[in-house]
C-alpha cells in the first residue's frame, strides 16, 4: 500500500470537510431559493389611499405607551392626519413617568378622536405590551369593525388607515400587518440592522409572500390590523399574553383558526425609528428575532441551523476556501464549496437592492455602510443564537423574573 504524503493527507482531510459542508448546506440552499423565487409573485407594496364614505368609523386604533415622550409626537401627528375612517384613537398608557400622558392630552384637546386611558396593574402571566393592547381592545367601541394596533415609535403617513382597510376588505384579509420603512442614521446601525432584517427575509420570504403554513406566518405589531370579530374569537390578546413576540404569536393563532393573514409591504405608508444606534439595535431588537415564543423548539433550532447554513457561513467559507486555493488545495469538493458559498454571498449583496426601499436614507450620516451589511451576517446569526438561548428579563422598561411564564 502506498504511503500518503502529508500534503495528500491534508488534501483528503480538506476535501472531506468540504463534502460534509456541501451536504449540510445544500438542503438549506434549496429552501432559500424556493422562498426567494416567490418574490415576483408577492402582493405589491401598499400605496396611500383616500377614504371612501363606506369606511366611515370603521377603525379603532390602540397605541400602547410606556415612557414614550421622546418619540411619540410624530405618531400622534400621523394618526391625527388620518381621515374619517378612524372612529377613535385609544392611547393606553402604562403609568409613564416622563410626560407621555401630557403629550396625548394636548393632542386630545384638538382632536376629540383621541382618548387616554391607563391600564390596570400587569396581571401575572402577562407581558406589558399585549396587556396594554388587550386593555385598549376592551375599551374600544363595538361599532368599529377593525382594531388597529400602532406602536408609539412609528410615523404613520397620510392614507395609511384607508389603504389598510380597503386592501383588507377587497382582498378578504382578516388580519394585516405591515413592514415599515426604517429610519436609520449612524454607521453602526446601517451596517448591522439590515443583516438582522435579512434573517426574517430568509426564514419567511419577502413581505407580501404567501406563508407556507400557519406556523410560518410572519407579522409586525408596529402596525397590526385585525377584524374585531376575529380578535373576539381569539379572546383579545390573551392567547399571546405571555409572549415577547405577541404579534407573531397572535397572527399564527389566527391563521390556525382559518383566518386569512397577510404580512405586506408598507414602506410607503409607515416609517419607524426603532432604536438609537447599533448597540441598542443589538440589545433590543436582536433579543426577539428568534421568535421562540411563537415557535416550537424544533422550529426555533431548525431556523437557526438554516440561517447558519445560508447566512452565517457563506462569508466565512468563501474567505477560507479562497485561502485554501491560494495555498494550493484545488480539489473538486473545495471548488464546489467555494462556488456555492460565493453564489450565496452574491445573492446576499443583490438582495440589498431589494430591501433598499425599506430604508429612509434622508437622515443617514453613513448610509454607505448599508451596502457593506452582508459583512455583518455572521454577527447577526450569532445574535439569533444568543436570543434563542436566553429568556428576556427586561422589556420596554419592565423587569420580568426568570421564572416568568412564557
Amino acid at each position: 500500500m502506498p504511503i500518503l504524503s502529508p500534503s495528500d493527507l491534508s488534501e483528503i482531510w480538506i476535501s472531506s470537510i468540504a463534502l460534509l459542508l456541501i451536504v449540510c448546506q445544500l438542503p438549506a440552499v434549496a429552501i432559500l431559493l424556493a422562498r426567494l423565487l416567490q418574490a415576483p409573485r408577492r402582493y405589491p407594496p401598499l400605496k396611500p389611499q383616500s377614504p371612501t364614505p363606506d369606511l366611515l368609523g370603521k377603525v379603532s386604533i390602540v397605541v400602547p405607551t410606556l415612557n414614550e415622550a421622546a418619540r411619540i409626537s410624530p405618531c400622534l401627528e400621523g394618526l391625527g392626519r388620518q381621515s374619517y375612517e378612524v372612529r377613535e384613537v385609544i392611547v393606553v398608557d402604562s403609568h409613564s413617568t416622563d410626560g407621555t400622558p401630557d403629550l396625548v392630552k394636548r393632542t386630545q384637546a384638538v382632536d376629540p378622536r383621541f382618548r387616554l386611558i391607563q391600564d390596570d396593574p400587569l396581571p401575572a402571566g402577562w407581558v406589558g405590551r399585549p396587556w396594554a393592547l388587550h386593555s385598549g381592545f376592551l375599551h374600544s367601541s363595538e361599532h368599529s369593525d377593525w382594531i388597529l394596533g400602532i406602536d408609539a415609535d412609528t410615523q404613520p403617513q397620510p392614507g395609511l388607515v384607508a389603504s389598510l382597510i380597503t386592501t383588507a376588505e377587497q382582498q378578504g384579509y382578516d388580519l394585516i400587518s405591515l413592514s415599515p420603512q426604517f429610519i436609520l442614521k449612524d454607521l453602526g446601525e446601517f451596517w448591522l440592522q439590515p443583516a438582522l432584517l435579512i434573517t426574517l427575509v430568509y426564514r419567511f420570504g419577502a413581505t407580501g409572500s404567501a406563508p407556507e403554513a400557519a406556523d410560518r406566518v410572519m407579522a409586525n405589531g408596529q402596525c397590526f390590523l385585525c377584524r374585531r370579530s376575529l380578535l373576539t374569537d381569539l379572546g383579545g390578546y390573551s392567547s399571546a399574553r405571555n409572549s415577547f413576540c405577541d404579534d407573531v404569536t397572535l397572527a399564527r393563532n389566527a391563521a390556525r383558526l382559518g383566518a386569512k393573514v397577510g404580512f405586506l409591504d408598507g414602506a410607503k405608508l409607515l416609517k419607524v425609528r426603532m432604536y438609537e444606534g447599533a448597540l441598542e439595535t443589538w440589545r433590543e431588537w436582536g433579543r426577539s428575532l428568534d421568535l421562540k415564543d411563537a415557535s416550537s423548539v424544533a422550529q426555533k433550532w431548525g431556523d437557526l441551523g438554516f440561517l447558519l447554513a445560508v447566512q452565517g457561513l457563506p462569508l466565512i467559507i468563501t474567505l477560507t476556501s479562497a485561502i485554501g486555493f491560494g495555498l494550493g488545495y484545488t480539489s473538486l469538493p473545495l471548488l464546489a464549496l467555494l462556488g456555492m458559498n460565493a453564489t450565496l454571498l452574491l445573492i446576499r449583496f443583490a438582495l440589498l437592492w431589494g430591501i433598499a426601499p425599506s430604508y429612509d436614507f434622508s437622515q443617514a450620516n453613513a448610509g454607505w455602510s448599508f451596502w457593506l451589511s452582508p459583512l455583518a451576517d455572521p454577527l447577526a446569526v450569532y445574535r439569533i443564537l444568543l436570543s434563542s438561548l436566553r429568556t428576556p428579563t427586561q422589556w420596554r422598561g419592565r423587569q420580568y423574573s426568570l421564572g416568568h411564564e412564557r
